[in-house]
């Protein structure tokens, strides 16, 4: 039957794509068409887009293309915050239109019909928090308590004025160009709430993560758990089996059993499907994250972190290099005085090649993974040492 293979075609399509827009940068996939569909998805597509309108429709369309993505991307603006309010709203009454009329089921019971208002309420509401509350805005009136509450560590962060604030940026805080504000232990500009995520809403913001990659499996499950109830309500298997003589067997039933479910449960197991890769590309988020929280350290951190351990590990290199030819060129010169040493004592003896130094992340804000969460769950900045600072 063609509608099985169907189903498994559109998976390995959406699964392929899913993989090669978020891992296609990984090392392991270089050189490999998941890399070149990473790089088509990412910029490839868009940069081929732009010669088509400017190619069809000239120079002025192409600016005014440009125009639009500065001002979604480069400015504050609410488009991916009604997006979201979309998604959430629209699959939410997609759901009670045509869910809720199998609720109560066999498998689930009529109280899932309120417990959904309050799982999809509190989303909203962790979602107004995250965006609308201050992330840690660093003013000159704050400026110094914030200087004060962290250490410079002289690795990735140095002491030094903002350029464009005309304040000291305290460590571990970075101008939002896209806020144009200086935020306190700043992570990323988050363009979902169109607010940057930083020392205050941290917390806020990784609750929100948690709560929708729960709330998209507890979707999926529970319209799992109507179909399978529909199943067994409407005796599908035992009337295939019995009056139509299908093979009692997964490869005998299955065929029959899925045109069933996309005749009459289609939009059942579309959402089912959409919510379950939603809570997939969220845990790996939200996993994300969370290990950021426990180990104190932030997205903007943790890509400093990187650069400096790539170009260390460049200058190790380079450093371990010319000690070698340092020691070739000595013992070039040393063994046109000296007898040519035997071939075993050639063979047996070790290389004198020196051993590139380590480099070692040193986060001095780590200070074990039960106070690192308390920081995020009560800022430093609402606590009454940094008021003290204030007074001082």
């Amino acid at each position: 039957m063609d509608v099985p293979w169907l189903l498994v075609a559109h998976g390995s399509v959406t699964a392929l794509v899913v993989v090669s827009y978020l891992c296609g940068q990984w090392p392991i996939f270089e050189g490999t068409f998941v890399q070149n569909i990473n790089h088509f998805l990412t910029s490839g597509a868009y940069r081929r887009f732009l010669r088509l309108v400017q190619a069809s429709c000239g120079n002025g369309a192409r600016d005014l293309v440009l125009g639009v993505e500065q001002y979604c991307c480069d400015r504050p603006n609410p488009i991916l915050q009604a997006f979201y309010v979309a998604i959430i709203g629209g699959s939410y009454i997609i759901i009670v239109q045509t869910s809720f009329k199998y609720i109560p089921g066999y498998y689930v019971s009529v109280w899932h019909r309120y417990l959904s208002i309050v799982v999809v309420s509190i989303g909203a509401i962790l979602f107004a928090l995250t965006s609308f509350s201050d992330p840690g805005t660093v003013t000159s009136e704050n400026v110094s308590q914030y200087v004060s509450a962290y250490p410079f560590d002289n690795i990735i962060f140095v002491e030094k004025e903002c350029s464009t604030c005309k304040i000291i940026r305290p460590t571990r805080a970075k101008h939002c160009r896209i806020c144009d504000r200086c935020v306190a232990r700043f992570d990323h500009h988050c363009g979902w709430m169109n607010n940057c995520i930083g020392e205050k809403n941290t917390r806020y913001f990784v609750a929100f993560l948690v709560w929708h990659f729960l709330l998209c499996m507890y979707g999926a499950v529970i319209l799992a758990f109507i179909v399978a109830g529909e199943l067994k309500v409407k005796k599908v298997i035992y009337i295939l089996t019995v009056y139509y003589g299908v093979d009692n067997s997964f490869s005998g039933l299955f065929p029959h059993v899925a045109q069933w479910l996309l005749a009459v449960h289609n939009t059942q197991i579309l959402l089912a499907v959409f919510l379950g890769i939603i809570a997939l590309l969220l845990g790996g988020f939200c996993a994300y994250h969370v290990h950021l929280c426990l180990s104190n350290t932030t997205t903007n951190e943790s890509f400093k972190w990187q650069d400096y351990i790539f170009w260390m590990k460049k200058e190790n290199a380079a450093r371990a290099s010319a000690a070698v030819l340092k020691a070739s060129i000595g013992g070039a010169s040393s063994e046109a005085q000296e007898p040519a040493p035997s071939k075993w004592k050639t063979f047996f003896s070790r290389s004198q090649t020196p051993a590139e130094e380590p480099v070692v992340k040193n986060n001095i804000y780590d200070v074990g993974w039960m106070r690192n969460l308390w920081e995020v769950i009560v800022p430093l900045s609402e606590r009454r040492s940094f008021s003290r600072r204030k007074s001082d």
